[in-house]
C-alpha cells in the first residue's frame, strides 16, 4: 500500500510504501468501540455526590408523635421523601477509568490509521521543522495541503516547540508526537496530518 509524500507548498515528492500488516487488516469496529469507550471512561472525573439521609444535616429529633396525630409517622425531616432530605441511590465519587489490553490498544490504533487511509483523510508531509513559532505559516502548509477549515490531528516525530506554538491559536488543530498517540485521537478529527519521521515511529 503506496502513499504520496508532500512537502510544506503541498508538492507531491515521494511515496512511502505501508507496511501490509499494520495496515491492510480488516476494520476491527467492535476493537475501535472498546477503544473508545475506554478513553472516554478515562476523562470522566468521577466527583459527582450527593449525600444521603446519614448525611444531610438535622433530622436528628422526631417531627411528631408516632400515633393519633392524624397524619403520616415520620422520623426525621430528612427522609429522602421531605424537601430538604436525603437523597435515595444518589451518586457517589468513583473511578470510572479502566484499561484494555495492550495489543488491542496497539490493533485498535492500527485500525484507526487504516479507516483514515482508505478514506483519504491521512496526510503525510516530509516535515515540519520551523526556525520560529509563527501561525501563519502552519496555515500555509494546512491550505496548500488542502486541510484549512476543518478539524486536524498534527503528529510530530517528538516534542517541538515550535511547532506546537504555531498550531496552538488555530481552531480545531491539535498537535501530538506518535508516542502518543492513540485510537481515540486518530478517529475524533477529520484529518490526520503526519510527518514521514512520525509515521516511521509508530509501533
Amino acid at each position: 500500500m503506496d502513499i504520496p509524500v508532500y512537502n510544506k507548498n503541498g508538492e507531491k515528492i515521494d511515496n512511502i510504501q505501508l507496511d501490509a500488516e499494520k495496515f491492510g487488516g480488516p476494520i476491527r469496529t467492535t476493537l475501535l468501540r472498546d477503544a473508545v469507550l475506554m478513553y472516554e471512561a478515562n476523562k470522566r472525573q468521577g466527583t459527582a455526590s450527593t449525600k444521603t439521609r446519614a448525611e444531610v444535616a438535622g433530622g436528628g429529633k422526631k417531627p411528631w408523635v408516632q400515633k393519633h396525630t392524624g397524619r403520616a409517622r415520620a422520623g426525621s425531616i430528612r427522609s429522602p421523601l421531605w424537601k430538604g432530605g436525603g437523597v435515595s441511590f444518589g451518586p457517589k465519587p468513583r473511578d470510572y477509568s479502566y484499561a484494555i489490553p495492550k495489543k488491542a490498544k496497539k490493533l485498535a490504533l492500527f485500525s484507526a490509521l487504516a479507516t483514515r487511509v482508505r478514506d483519504n483523510e491521512l496526510i503525510v508531509v516530509e516535515d515540519l521543522n520551523f526556525e520560529s513559532a509563527k501561525t501563519r505559516q502552519m496555515v500555509g502548509i494546512l491550505k496548500a495541503l488542502r486541510m484549512n477549515g476543518v478539524s486536524c490531528l498534527i503528529v510530530i516525530p517528538k516534542a517541538d516547540e515550535m511547532v506546537w506554538k504555531s498550531a496552538r491559536n488555530i481552531p480545531s488543530v491539535k498537535v501530538l508526537t506518535s508516542a502518543d498517540l492513540n485510537a481515540y485521537e486518530v478517529l475524533k478529527p477529520k484529518k490526520i496530518l503526519l510527518t514521514k519521521e512520525a509515521l516511521n515511529n509508530i509501533r
